[in-house]
């Protein structure tokens, strides 16, 4: 199946361009002051600033030059002929504006929680690279949850409905055509809603692993909530007035995090050879990136207020039902992943989510958050090992 893709660039494009505008241009413009005309270095750079030699016009070309390859590196993104092509896999159930994916035919039973904020695939982006179909080639039956963009009914959920609607309907199912109870894996977001799903023992698992969870948002210091926060809470009005947070909104809160990472990994986007597979990977995945959906605002107030804002998962304050979530109380076999260069779950906030579950066991990979989907070593960082606990247990 081909599914189209209109391209439009990043986003949102307005602001990833404006920001590199700002930035280069005022590059470019500081080149033109000195000390003399009033410009004040910190101390600390004095040394590196007495050695630039470097003309205002010469910065001011180089700054002009970033944007205009920046605006042609977006162009060729545009125009790449790759288009997302996998078979189609069964749907074992509806729940809503939601589907449960099966892949393959195995005895024992796997059930992937992906984030609410990005599409499903992201564990399945194409035929070469198949978190999910990796799996099922290795003997075990993959139930792939596709949480799809709220409806009028999504609109009104939180995260309790989430977890009561769709989450653990597709988990009974799981366990119904599984001869053994399932494992459950949750990534990212999905590890958030899969771990009370797991404490409330409404189905039995036989496992948990959760890739890159959140759950001390203040860990480090926290300066990556902070920002979290405080870009949500500038969209509260939208949120009060449509029922979601729109996918640019989304996209321009998580933007706070790195305002610069877009216009650097399009740079290096425009230096891969035409035709390689590094170009290709490289559209793949920004296909995906590109390919949101709205968040329901019952959940972007829990997660921006409640998580970001006040900490309230590992404050002990997040409530399923009315009832706090604990770790401690999910004592079943834990697979804990840790990406050592995660940037939009910092490490100290999965870690402190290990530390306090009473059976887990914690694997640090040298990869970033999205690299444990789509990199070319996750499979082998990440996947093996994960594989390698599921078939050990009971």
């Amino acid at each position: 199946m081909i599914v189209p893709v209109g391209r439009t660039g990043p986003r949102p494009l307005a602001l990833h361009m404006a920001t590199a505008a700002a930035v280069w241009g005022g590059a470019a413009a500081a080149a033109t002051t000195g000390p003399a005309n009033g410009l004040l270095w910190h101390r600390d750079l004095a040394d590196e600033c007495s050695r630039l030699a470097v003309s205002p016009e010469a910065v001011g070309e180089a700054a002009l030059r970033r944007l205009v390859d920046f605006e042609a590196a977006i162009a060729r993104y545009c125009a790449h002929p790759f288009r997302r092509e996998v078979e189609t896999e069964p749907v074992l159930a509806r729940r809503g504006t939601a589907r449960l994916i099966s892949y393959g035919e195995g005895e024992r039973t796997v059930l992937i929680v992906p984030s609410l904020v990005n599409r499903y695939y992201v564990c399945d982006l194409s035929g070469r690279r198949s978190f999910a179909r990796w799996l099922a080639a290795r003997g075990w039956r993959v139930m792939l949850v596709d949480w799809g963009s709220p409806g009028e009914r999504e609109r009104r959920f939180d995260c309790t409905d989430y977890i009561e609607s769709v989450l653990e309907p597709f988990a009974r199912e799981a366990a119904r055509v599984s001869r053994r109870p399932p494992v459950v894996i949750g990534y990212c977001m999905g590890g958030l809603l899969a771990l009370p799903m797991v404490t409330r023992a409404r189905v039995a698992f036989s496992g948990m692993a959760l890739l890159a969870v959140p759950w001390d948002f203040h860990g480090g210091g926290g300066p990556e909530a902070r920002r979290l926060a405080f870009a949500g809470s500038t969209f509260a009005d939208m949120l009060a007035e449509s029922g979601e947070m729109p996918v640019d909104a989304l996209q321009t809160c998580f933007y706070a995090l790195d305002p610069m990472l877009t216009p650097r990994k399009y740079l290096a986007f425009g230096e891969f050879e035409p035709g390689s597979e590094a170009e290709r990977a490289f559209v793949e995945l920004e296909d995906w990136v590109n390919d949101g959906v709205p968040l329901a605002t019952p959940v972007a107030q829990e997660c921006f207020a409640g998580w970001y804002g006040r900490n309230e998962p590992a404050r002990g304050e997040w409530r399923i039902s009315g009832e706090p979530v604990r770790p401690e109380a999910a004592t079943l076999p834990a697979w804990v992943v840790v990406p050592a260069g995660d940037r939009i779950v910092p490490p100290a906030s999965a870690l402190a989510l290990a530390r306090a579950l009473p059976n887990a066991t914690v694997r640090r990979p040298r990869l970033g958050h999205i690299g444990l989907m789509a990199s070319k070593s996750a499979a082998r960082r990440v996947w093996r090992p994960l594989l390698a606990w599921m078939n050990g247990l009971a």
